[in-house]
């Protein structure tokens, strides 16, 4: 067992009118794990009569965003023309590639008095791919591969192990888990070869090599080929990590590419409105000063 290379507390980021998410990366002593370079955790937020999430039309280069949610539901908007509501246990994937804009709202009727909770992150294409055509993919609640691990509940939401693989479309090689463990029973996982690897801390405690984490921290391993914990009856876990690129990946605001001349013709780009427009939108988030 290899004690853990970092670990990255989460920092509030207010998203506006009063919805904050945990922002856990990028870091400033830590921007990516594997090819993992965005982590937002949502929530728990209740929205009451009238409160909504209004992430409004904004563009991404680059990159994979994944949406997963524990509760609540969120619409997903793009120039595609596509428009998908997400409920949990599902997951929204969607390519940016060359270029894609997109925005995320709740709706009046999707129900009133709910709570939102989920994670959204964020994965860096490999260089081959990231001008690729724009994409995506709705992966339904029943397609996600889900085992029990000594009385853990384990769901792969991307990538591969165990011998089994998400049907989430992926470039690259990586992993990414649900999990609800069975409370102060110990979980050994796997790290594959020459790959980073981190343990987040959705809800609950988990114990570390006899160091204790609570809610919103990310535990991060650089070298290590097992990882081992226990947690606490309530915990909701997640499990992620992949091979690091051997490019630098730059990042500026939604933009992300190994070539920064592609950022700054993505900002050119989106000031223009060459982005297309996203579907049944008329609101869109600005281009922000340098």
């Amino acid at each position: 067992m290899t004690n853990p290379s970092i670990v990255i507390p989460p920092r509030e980021k207010d998203l506006g009118a009063g919805f904050t998410v945990k922002r856990v990366l990028p870091w400033a002593k830590r921007k990516t794990v594997g090819p993992f370079v965005f982590w937002d955790h949502m929530g728990p937020s209740f929205l009451k009569n009238g409160d909504e999430l209004q992430v409004r039309a904004h563009p991404h280069i680059g990159l994979s965003t994944l949406t997963y949610l524990f509760s609540g539901s969120i619409r997903h908007r793009d120039t595609l023309g596509i428009t998908q509501d997400i409920k949990p246990g599902e997951v929204n994937w969607m390519t940016a590639g060359r270029g894609i804009a997109h925005s995320e709202r709740t709706h009046p009727e999707m129900g009133t008095n709910i709570t939102l909770h989920g994670i959204q992150v964020w994965i860096a294409l490999p260089k081959d791919f990231e001008d690729v055509s724009p994409s995506f993919t709705h992966i339904p609640n029943h397609e996600i591969p889900k085992l029990e691990l000594d009385g853990h509940q384990v769901s792969l939401i991307a990538g591969s192990m165990f011998n089994l693989t998400s049907p989430v479309p992926v470039h690259s090689e990586l992993f990414y888990l649900d999990i609800l463990p069975k409370a102060n029973t110990p979980i050994k996982l796997p790290i594959p070869k020459q790959s980073e690897a981190a343990l987040y801390v959705a809800v609950g405690v988990v114990q570390v090599e006899g160091q204790s984490y609570s809610s919103g921290e990310m535990i991060v391993w650089d070298n290590a080929s097992e990882v081992s914990f226990t947690a606490s009856d309530d915990a909701r876990l997640l499990f992620f990590g992949g091979k690091p690129f051997s490019e630098k990946r730059h990042i500026w605001w939604n933009l992300v590419s190994s070539n920064p001349d592609k950022i700054e013709q993505a900002k050119k780009d989106w000031k223009n409105g060459k982005f297309g427009t996203v579907i049944d939108e008329t609101e869109f988030i600005p281009l922000p000063e340098d």
